[in-house]
């Protein structure tokens, strides 16, 4: 009986798969280390040291930047979920019909437009916007961020609605249940898995933008990624390193959280 193909049987695999990890994750390792480096080089070691991240800790614009950057991906995260969903919905829980790809394509086109296009854009859009009403607020950003997010929500929300079993759904609605009813009671807490993929996914996005942010915000509105990148244009210091390691522990625990919550539900 011929077996099965599977590419890890394939000749190279494992060493092919071992050289990609290694060229993703070095770079990030050597970032880690080099931010402990009790001195100002980044590529010669002189010691262990957390100097950089209490020195991170204490800059007072990298607080006031990471406050302004969780406040802008969090209400970002949030309402373009709420609009992912909605979407998912209208786009899987009815038949088939003319303009469903089209729509389908619509809500994802973001994902396919090149950034800096979409940055370009929202930059002259709010342009007029700004002098019409004379705001320059954190509206803009929360809107662009929200904008561009939506694809991101969008995807693993409606895949986790396409492979649901409508088995249960169906029982309610032949139970007279109201379709408010069946989706608070059914349909939502089987999709609470693909909605907080989809929260996760936007937010961590909407942290780390910097080319929409970098055109769409006002002065005094830098975000941490905007503030990382006109420090490095100006001196690079492991401060930097410190702060890129803290990003990189709070993706991680954001994972872990969302590994341990879709478990325990499974």
């Amino acid at each position: 009986m011929a077996r099965q193909f599977s590419v890890r049987r394939q000749t190279g695999f494992t060493a092919i798969a071992m050289m990609c990890f290694f060229a993703l994750y070095l770079p990030i390792a050597v970032l880690v280390v080099y931010a402990f480096n009790a001195g100002t080089s980044l590529n010669t070691w002189e010691g262990f040291s957390l100097q950089w991240f209490v020195k991170a800790f204490e800059n007072q614009q990298v607080i006031e930047a990471s406050i302004r950057s969780l406040q802008i991906a969090v209400v970002a995260a949030l309402v373009a979920t709420a609009a992912a969903t909605m979407a998912a919905l209208a786009t899987t829980r009815t038949e088939p019909y003319r303009g469903l790809t089209l729509k389908y394509a619509f809500i994802n086109q973001p994902l396919m437009i090149p950034e800096i296009v979409t940055a370009v854009a929202l930059l002259i859009f709010f342009s007029r916007i700004k002098v019409w009403t004379g705001y320059s607020g954190l509206g803009y950003l929360i809107a662009a961020h929200t904008a561009f997010c939506i694809p991101f929500a969008y995807l693993p929300i409606r895949a986790r609605l396409e492979n649901m079993d409508l088995t249960l759904e169906r029982a309610a609605a032949d139970l007279y249940a109201t379709p408010w009813k069946t989706f608070r009671y059914v349909t939502l807490p089987l999709l609470w898995p693909g909605i907080l993929a989809g929260l996760m996914l936007a937010f961590v996005i909407s942290l780390d933008d910097v080319v929409i942010t970098e055109f769409v915000k006002s002065a005094g509105q830098d975000t941490l990624p905007t503030y990382m990148l006109g420090q490095l244009r100006r001196a690079i210091t492991p401060e930097m390193n410190a702060i890129s390691t803290l990003f990189l522990l709070l993706s991680i625990c954001i994972v872990t959280v969302f590994f341990f919550v879709n478990k325990k539900r499974i």
